[in-house]
């Protein structure tokens, strides 16, 4: 009797530390994630900052690749398509004073005020943001578009031979020289870029507008 006792108790308690614990269900860590003591210091997110290329136009998507909390990595995308300006950074930070409404006010139109670059007694030029103009009352021949550096090229009409004209911009400008010189029959004015463009060109008068985009 005692023998047999001795067995039922054996069996009683290996059945007990065959798990590796008796009190919950076999399956029931499967949903608690892993853990650890060391805790990591990372800094919080304020505002991190992306410098695209001069031939970027446009924005499409942004993605934000992130760590969960159970250690798994993760990604989610948020479709654009908007018009971006390459020369200023894209930011991305965590700022609640940046989503907060304002008061609407009427938007004032900007007033469009041309600096004035210089130029000879027969040609002048201004700029406005990605604007150009030229003021002359020679006609126009051609315009086009060279690389290495970017740059416009037009010609104007006129007999003339005033040698050669060299304008260094101001380094804020997307326009960065301006260079005349003489050919026969006319003289060709050539626009260096500080970056990738296409451009369109607007004539009213006397005056020419190159608008880059």
């Amino acid at each position: 009797m005692m023998k047999f006792l001795f067995l039922f108790l054996l069996l009683v308690v290996g059945t007990l530390f065959g798990r590796e614990n008796p009190f919950f269900p076999v399956d029931s860590a499967v949903d608690i994630p892993l853990t650890t003591n060391q805790i990591e210091s990372i800094p919080p997110l304020k505002r991190a900052s992306l410098k695209l290329p001069s031939s970027a136009r446009t924005v499409e998507s942004v993605t934000v690749t992130y760590q969960n909390l159970d250690g798994s990595i993760a990604s989610k995308k948020i479709n654009l398509h908007n018009s971006i300006d390459w020369h200023l950074p894209v930011f991305i930070s965590q700022n609640y004073d940046d989503s907060c409404p304002k008061s609407k006010q009427p938007i004032k139109k900007e007033k469009v005020v041309f600096r004035d670059l210089g130029g000879l007694k027969f040609i002048r030029f201004y700029e406005h943001k990605k604007e150009l103009k030229i003021v002359t009352h020679d006609k126009m021949l051609r315009h086009f578009l060279l690389v290495k550096p970017h740059r416009i090229v037009c010609d104007f009409k006129r007999d003339t031979n005033f040698g050669a004209y060299k304008k260094v911009l101001p380094k804020n400008s997307i326009f960065k020289t301006v260079r005349l010189g003489t050919h026969d029959g006319y003289y060709r004015v050539v626009l260096e870029l500080d970056g990738y463009y296409q451009y369109s060109l607007h004539k009213n008068k006397d005056t020419y507008i190159f608008v880059l985009r």
